[in-house]
Parts: structure tokens; C-alpha cells; sequence
């Protein structure tokens, strides 16, 4: 699809269109489907302005991921985003319509642009010695998202962002574990190099090489705990979430926390095998989520990641945000159970299909 240019003047329009998000929407159901279907499980007055955000993630994933040259192309997307945060995007229904979203919920531009960060860090294959090295990967393509998705569902206290970083950066973390084998066969290595070797893997050799080992499993498993601490931290906040999004967000925080433990059920063999948790279990998980979403909401712990304070650190005080912002009501919705933990289902086991065949296309690119 060809898309104009042109920027937009601000006497234009002040606010994406209702064509805007239908047009981003039709752009996610055919293209990139997986974010489109993730994106059913929230309640209306989210998933709309959501879907602005993940139009322009995805376009900017792709320009990267399949653009003839990624300096080029993380060049034009910077302009885009400069564009779009001074109320001038281009003539482009996904920037048009995150523009929307940045401007009615405050979301500060260090959120996207780190995130762009990120995938620049993808482009160029980049390891990670240790943790807070790979942390600070993680904070960027996945923290972000959760950082922005939490001021979309109307959550602008700096403590919840926190726990909706750490929700982002232990689900990244457990997409590395399960995806060890098939990160490695498009020339990826995610773990920590100082795990490596500490276990006496030679990471260089190992890439050439990818095979499972008593010695690689304990690396596995060592970020899963990592990751089931940030589970457990990020559940403080979920529990605060407005009420209509509390359903679909502990779902995929207890889905996604499941495939660590297939994994261990796996003796965390991700080299040979890919992690998938049958549907029974996943009805049990879902179960367990309704209940959880109707506990009372603990106290709040002030930790946050080291490598995400330059997310706090952006937020504007709720005193200055934008009117527009600041008017922005939590999502108040009746919810019917059994329908939620239905859709919850079916909208996750979906995403698992389309994610691998987008995973595989793209290993079919990259072999091209």
C-alpha cells in the first residue's frame, strides 16, 4: 500500500478519524494479525485508542524487519514519530491515529522511541552480556508496550507503570526462553553471554551449533526465575487495573507464565522443541484468572527496574498532562464471566498459530 507523504497541518485534524482506525484495524486483521487478534480481549474504550499504538508498532517492526535498509529505515521512523508528537504527523492512518492515542493519554515520546530503540538493537543482531544488558532489551520492545497499554486503560500512576513494565519484560523474557532453537537457526542469540560462559558454553561455537545440554538447560531456567519474580511483582498491579481489563490481562499473564512451566515439564529443551501449553490446562489457567481477578488489591511495592527508570522519569506529573489526558476515565464495564474466559481462550490459542506463521515466514525472509 502506497501512503502519502504529505503532513498533515494541524488546522486538519486534531484527532485521528473513525476511517483512521478502521483503516489501521483493516491493516492489522490482514497483516498483521496476531496484534489485531490480541488486541479483542480488552473492553471497547481501550481497544480503540489501542489499536492506533499497534498499527504503529507493527508498521515500524516491519519497515525494520523486511526494509532493503534498516539505518534508512529507522531514520524515516524517528521523522514519523518527531511528526507525530508535534502535532503534525504524515498523511498516514497509523500515524494519524497514534497521534490520537499519544495526545489524549499523555503517553511520553521516550515510550515509542525506545521501543524504536529496541528494534534497532534487533536489526543489527545485538548479544547481551548480562542481565541488566539484556533487561534493558527487554524494557524496550516489551516494557514500553506495557508501559503505554497501562496509560491507554488509564493508568498514569508511576508505580503501576512500573508493574506494567515488569509485566512486559518478564513475558519478553519467557518468549527468549521458549524460543531459544528457533532464535538460534536465524543466527539470534538472546541469553546472557556471561551465563554462557559461566555454564562452559562457548557462545560463538554454540550459534554455529545449536544443541541442548544439561549445562544450557540451567541457563534457561535461570531466566525463568528471573521472569516468575517480575510475575509475581507485575500481579500487584494487575490487580489495580481498571475492572473490565483485570480478565484478559491476568489471562495472558497466567498463560504466558504457563508456557515457563511446559518448559520445565520439558526439562527446558527449547532447542529441539517449542513450548505449547495443551488446551486443558489453558481451561484451568483461565479459571484461575476469573478468580484472581476479583482479589483485593494489595499494597503496592515502589521497586522499579533499573533499567526502566528513564520510563519514569519521562511521565509528566498528572498536574501538567494533557487536559485530554487527564480527563481519561478508567474503562468501567459489566463483565460476564463465562463469556470473557470463551474469548479469552480462543483469542490466545489463535495468536500461538498466527505467531508461528508469522515466525515462519519471516525465518523464510531472512533465508532469502
Amino acid at each position: 500500500m502506497q501512503w502519502s507523504r504529505m503532513p498533515m497541518r494541524s488546522s486538519d485534524s486534531t484527532f485521528a478519524s473513525f476511517a483512521d482506525v478502521a483503516a489501521c484495524r483493516a491493516m492489522l486483521r490482514g497483516g498483521s494479525r496476531s496484534f489485531f487478534v490480541a488486541s479483542l480481549v480488552l473492553p471497547k474504550q481501550v481497544r480503540l485508542p489501542a489499536t492506533g499504538l499497534y498499527a504503529f508498532c507493527r508498521m515500524a517492526d516491519d519497515a525494520i524487519d523486511y526494509g532493503s535498509n534498516r539505518a534508512l529505515a529507522l531514520q524515516d521512523l524517528r521523522e514519523r514519530l518527531d511528526r507525530i508528537y508535534r502535532g503534525e504527523p504524515f498523511d498516514i492512518a497509523a500515524d494519524r491515529a497514534f497521534a490520537d492515542t499519544a495526545a489524549r493519554y499523555a503517553i511520553p515520546q521516550a515510550f515509542p522511541a525506545a521501543l524504536l530503540e529496541g528494534f534497532e538493537w534487533d536489526s543489527v543482531n545485538r548479544r547481551y552480556e548480562d542481565l541488566p544488558s539484556l533487561t534493558a532489551y527487554a524494557v524496550r520492545v516489551a516494557g514500553t508496550v506495557g508501559a503505554m497499554m497501562a496509560m491507554i486503560m488509564g493508568v498514569h500512576d508511576p508505580v503501576l507503570i512500573a508493574r506494567a513494565c515488569d509485566l512486559g519484560v518478564a513475558m519478553q523474557l519467557t518468549n527468549i526462553a521458549r524460543d531459544v532453537g528457533e532464535d538460534a537457526r536465524l543466527g539470534r542469540l538472546y541469553l546472557p553471554l556471561a551465563w554462557l560462559r559461566a555454564a562452559g558454553i562457548d557462545p560463538d561455537l554454540w550459534l554455529a551449533r545449536p544443541t541442548f545440554s544439561r549445562e544450557l538447560s540451567g541457563v534457561i531456567e535461570q531466566l525463568l526465575q528471573i521472569a516468575n519474580q517480575l510475575y509475581a511483582r507485575a500481579d500487584l498491579g494487575l490487580a489495580k487495573l481498571p475492572t473490565a481489563c483485570r480478565p484478559g490481562m491476568y489471562a495472558a499473564r497466567l498463560l504466558y507464565a504457563e508456557i515457563g512451566h511446559e518448559l520445565a515439564r520439558l526439562g527446558m529443551d527449547s532447542v529441539n522443541r517449542r513450548a505449547v501449553v495443551p488446551w486443558p490446562r489453558k481451561a484451568r489457567i483461565l479459571g484461575a484468572s476469573v478468580i484472581a481477578t476479583a482479589r483485593a488489591a494489595p499494597p503496592l511495592p515502589a521497586v522499579v527496574l533499573a533499567e526502566a527508570q528513564f520510563l519514569l522519569d519521562a511521565l509528566t506529573p498528572p498536574d501538567a498532562a494533557a487536559p485530554a489526558a487527564a480527563a481519561a476515565k478508567p474503562a468501567r464495564l459489566r463483565v460476564r464471566w463465562p463469556r470473557v474466559e470463551d474469548r479469552v481462550i480462543w483469542l490466545i490459542d489463535l495468536f500461538e498459530r498466527l505467531e508461528r506463521r508469522e515466525r515462519s515466514q519471516r525465518a523464510a525472509m531472512n533465508a532469502s
